[in-house]
């Protein structure tokens, strides 16, 4: 890591990327357009930006083997399926609750690690995995009592999470032998392609939508992917690969405070219960179960 300051303090990017990344899940729930659309547009949109500066990696792409390529398409769709069922969680479930479950994409990638890599993870860490699923059970329990769809969105937002976590699994074994900006540029291209395919077949219109949609599918690209995601990634430079990962905590904290300032969203005392076991639990895992080097989570960033 270098220790050279950036030309902003830190703490002010992180507090910007936070809030950036808190506002996905408020677009999301202002556009009306189905959420294959919606993340089709984001992640096309994305790679757009992407592409101008994607000239040096050309040559690292032309020595990609075949099954690099595989293993990218298959990175690309568990992103697409990531997309599609986190986004698809915010029509019956809460903000809060929805990015709260999304906050366990640590614990996820823990599981997958230890499962398919034999990574072996702190007892410390552990205890935090278990206080933050318990913290899960807590807010889905609540949610049972508003509505049988909080539930429903809940276990979407628990595939989502389980789906990114499968993503980045891939992708941190393709960053070993690829650039990281190269590996995201054609993960989103992938993905973007995955949901291309997915609308044609079930009928869903590409283009007519109204210009306050085509304008949410660009914050969708610009806020929470260039000024959180791409930010947190270019902050590795300067800070500690786990500070950075800290921001999984910040986002369902800023995403509940931005969905009651703007969408009027309330939470019951059992989500408040729980949220907070989820966050402390994460606290935990963090600052002590993480063995990851910063240069091997350089190119897995959050996705919601």
């Amino acid at each position: 890591m270098n220790h050279k300051n950036p030309p902003v303090p830190v703490p002010l990017l992180m507090l910007i990327g936070i809030i950036a990344i808190s506002f996905s899940s408020i677009f999301i729930k202002w556009s009306a357009a189905p959420v294959s659309v919606q993340g089709m547009y984001r992640l096309l949109f994305t790679s757009l930006l992407m592409l101008p500066f994607a000239r040096p990696y050309t040559g690292a792409a032309a020595a990609l083997r075949a099954r690099d390529w595989l293993l990218l398409l298959f990175s690309g769709c568990m992103l697409a399926l990531h997309f599609l069922l986190w986004m698809g969680s915010l029509s019956y479930t809460s903000v809060a609750s929805s990015t709260m479950i999304m906050a366990l994409e640590p614990v996820f990638i823990m599981l997958g690690a230890y499962i398919f890599y034999k990574e072996k993870t702190a007892a410390a860490a552990m205890l935090g995995m278990a206080v933050a699923i318990g913290g899960v059970v807590l807010i889905g329990w609540g949610d049972i009592g508003i509505s049988p769809d909080n539930l429903k969105g809940d276990l979407l937002s628990i595939g989502g999470t389980a789906a990114v976590a499968v993503h980045l699994l891939v992708g941190q074994k393709l960053v070993i032998r690829m650039p990281s900006y190269l590996y995201s540029l054609i993960v989103f291209v992938a993905a973007a392609v995955v949901f291309a395919v997915y609308n044609l077949v079930m009928g869903i219109s590409f283009f007519h939508y109204p210009s306050k949609e085509w304008g949410i599918f660009v914050l969708l690209a610009v806020v929470p992917t260039v000024f959180g995601h791409i930010l947190f990634n270019w902050l590795l430079q300067y800070v500690s690969a786990t500070t950075v990962s800290m921001n999984i905590l910040g986002e369902p904290v800023g995403a509940s405070i931005l969905a009651f300032l703007l969408l009027g969203e309330q939470l019951k005392v059992l989500q408040w219960a729980g949220g907070l076991l989820v966050m402390l639990g994460l606290g935990v895992y963090l600052y002590t179960g993480r063995k990851k080097t910063a240069q091997s989570e350089t190119a897995l960033p959050s996705a919601s």
